[in-house]
């Protein structure tokens, strides 16, 4: 009796997203995420690939093996595990966020029909817009409705990729898209790479951009007064500090005159210790006070890359030092939740713009949980 070992490889990655991942290395935890990043985001898929092969190994008589019909059975749960996951993410979100009231529900069937990033027609992006001096490496595009809404909030996003790689146009997209439709403007910078920049250029970049909206926001019809900074892996850090170093003018030479404050700030599978090997100038857990803006951290119980207890460390020491926190542990995701539209997703999404709007709305006092 032949054993169909390509249908099983195939299963075996179908299943693996589903298993809890230990602390790893960089290099294996890279590999793991980069397995599981489809088909734990995108589980319908999932579904149509394992009933594909499984009718195409029965055709030839491939399932009569009892090991090869046990090994199904498994991965027939763990694509079940994985999807009860992502739509269970709605209801963990709205837990997580308390009183603030989430009013849009994940639709299903929009999810299934269009699971990649692709911009809606109501919004218009304007790419490779210079706020800095560092060419390619400090440009952003600008999304917005087209209808050029006026006094619109502005969400700022800064990509993951160990502050060595990536660029604007490749993650958070789904976000991107949703909030401009809603009338934000939306920006999603470049900014300087190691090894060649450190984190106070990175910094920099990332008070430059907020100084541009300072300065032209009002051209693009955005409320300057109403910023929210995220970012992904990396730039969770990265959005992190510039929060909690408002007014600090070593971080913005030649515009130290400008208010980099913004409203809120939102991390997604983030980062939040010492930059590499640095000490707590570079340290988000060292840098938190009571008078930083309300921050929401967002990350995956299952993340092979930043494991989840670096980022319960920082929510408790947010709350230590009664910043305005809302921590969610999204169930089973792993690194890289924001790239497709998925029910994980795209009820994140729904969870910041609510979130968002609470921080601006609230007095610096009250407490968001």
């Amino acid at each position: 009796m032949s054993i169909p070992f390509g249908y099983l490889i195939g299963l075996a990655v179908l299943a693996i997203p589903a298993v809890p991942v230990p602390r790893l290395r960089e290099g294996a935890g890279t590999v793991v995420f980069l397995l599981c990043m489809v088909v734990n985001e995108l589980p319908f898929l999932a579904i149509a690939g394992f009933a594909a092969s499984t009718a195409l190994a029965y055709s030839e008589g491939d399932l009569t093996s009892p090991l090869t019909v046990a090994a199904a059975v498994v991965a027939a749960a763990c694509i079940g595990l994985i999807t009860w996951k992502g739509i269970r993410t709605q209801r963990v979100l709205r837990d997580a966020l308390g009183d603030i009231i989430v009013t849009r529900r994940v639709s299903y069937l929009r999810l299934l029909l269009h699971p990649f990033p692709f911009r809606p027609r109501s919004v218009e992006r304007t790419a490779n817009i210079a706020y800095g001096t560092a060419g390619k490496r400090n440009l952003m595009d600008v999304y917005r409705h087209r209808s050029h809404p006026t006094g619109a909030p502005v969400l700022i996003h800064f990509h993951g990729g160990y502050y060595a790689m990536g660029r604007k146009n490749t993650q958070s997209r789904p976000m991107l898209h949703h909030l401009a439709s809603r009338g934000w403007v939306c920006i999603s910078a470049n900014y300087r790479l190691r090894p060649e920049a450190g984190f106070e250029d990175h910094l920099i970049d990332a008070k430059r951009v907020i100084a541009w909206v300072r300065e032209h926001g009002h051209e693009w019809g955005a409320d300057p007064d109403r910023i929210v900074l995220t970012g992904s892996s990396a730039g969770a850090h990265m959005s992190t500090m510039a929060g909690f170093t408002q007014g600090r003018s070593e971080y913005q030479p030649g515009f130290e005159e400008v208010d980099t404050s913004v409203s809120a700030v939102v991390g997604l599978g983030g980062y939040y210790g010492p930059y590499f090997g640095r000490g707590d100038d570079t340290d988000p857990f060292a840098q938190a006070h009571a008078d930083a803006p309300p921050v929401m951290i967002v990350h995956g119980d299952h993340d092979s890359l930043v494991h989840i207890s670096i980022a319960r460390a920082f929510a408790k020491r947010l709350r230590e030092v009664s910043c305005r926190t809302v921590y969610a542990e999204l169930p089973g995701a792993h690194h890289g939740f924001d790239v497709f539209h998925s029910p994980r997703f795209d009820a994140v999404v729904d969870s910041v713009e609510a979130f968002a709007t609470r921080a601006w709305s609230q007095a610096p006092g009250q407490a968001t949980r």
